[in-house]
């Protein structure tokens, strides 16, 4: 009898324990059929349907108000970063009514949908969302420390242009070579922005010229001011300003030309380098005034030294 009874025990404990695994999966699979129905049960499948409508509505709402914006930027030269911002404002207004819409109409808000919400999906959807989040944030961070605004001139991470749109995830850049640019919000809170008109039209550009150190650098600021003040684009009631200095280029001493001057409007910065660059190279070829060349000065013989001679390379 003890012996079958030694035999018997494990045995009945090998069975039991070969059923543990079942009843886990089982048990785990009720569980998630549970999980599915109560999913099921909160959505509200009539207001689906609303919501896609909702949300086609509100783009075609913003569509149309980005082609008013436009249309009445170009007539409206003068408004026209004022429009720019409130468009922003408008869009971000328009996006944070649209996903609350969405969430009230496809869901019922009960207990078990908050404690879905509050259990393992909402740490699912936050691990997911992580980068989102992030840029949501720094996208409200942005419309309220405004480091650039809607129209804005900037220089970041290497790309320049203006800023055509600030939305909840990221920000668009229009570069000169008329590429656009998305980058997500959260890259700003990090990194260097450069705005060089901030909110206004007018913007200050610089533009070098380099003369050699044996010429008349006094006649030279005078031609460079002159085609500064004189071009179409110039913005004068904005100093024009003139600076001489010697600099070393490719290893040869030059002398530098640099204007700074206000563009009337941001959009014409390239039309002013190349009016200015063109009417000073005129200028120039007009008055004698070289570029920078190599001086050579031979060595000391005899007590004298010879002239200078400059060699152009």
């Amino acid at each position: 009898m003890k012996v079958t009874l030694r035999f018997f025990v494990p045995a009945m404990l090998m069975v039991i324990l070969s059923f543990v695994p079942a009843l886990g999966q089982e048990a785990q699979t009720s569980s998630e059929v549970q999980t599915v129905t109560v999913l099921a049960q909160m959505v509200r499948w009539g207001g689906v349907a609303l919501s896609v409508l909702f949300v086609i509505g509100a783009w075609l709402l913003l569509r149309f108000v980005d082609t008013l914006v436009a249309n009445l930027g170009r007539v409206f030269a003068e408004r026209r970063m004022l429009l720019q911002k409130l468009n922003a404002f408008f869009h971000f207004g328009i996006y944070l009514v649209t996903i609350v819409s969405v969430v009230m109409l496809s869901f019922k808000v009960s207990r078990e949908v908050l404690a879905i919400l509050g259990g393992t999906a909402a740490v699912a959807m936050g691990f997911a969302l992580k980068d989102l989040v992030a840029s949501i944030v720094a996208g409200v961070m942005i419309m309220i420390d405004r480091p650039f605004q809607v129209g804005d001139r900037v220089s970041f991470g290497g790309q320049y242009g203006d800023i055509t749109a600030i939305g909840l995830r990221s920000v668009r850049l229009q570069t000169l070579d008329d590429n656009t640019i998305t980058i997500p919000n959260n890259m700003f809170l990090n990194q260097l922005t450069s705005s060089g008109n901030y909110g206004a039209l007018d913007m200050q550009v610089v533009v070098d010229f380099h003369i050699g150190v044996d010429q008349d650098a006094r006649k030279a600021e005078a031609l460079v001011r002159e085609a500064g003040a004189t071009s179409r684009y110039a913005y004068l009631p904005k100093p024009v300003v003139v600076r001489v200095s010697q600099v070393i280029v490719e290893n040869y001493i030059a002398l530098r030309v640099r204007l700074k001057i206000y563009v009337l409007d941001t959009k014409y910065e390239k039309a002013l380098v190349s009016d200015i660059t063109l009417r000073v190279l005129d200028a120039f070829k007009t008055a004698g005034i070289q570029p920078p060349a190599v001086m050579h000065r031979n060595v000391i013989e005899n007590g004298a030294v010879a002239s200078a001679q400059a060699l152009v390379p």
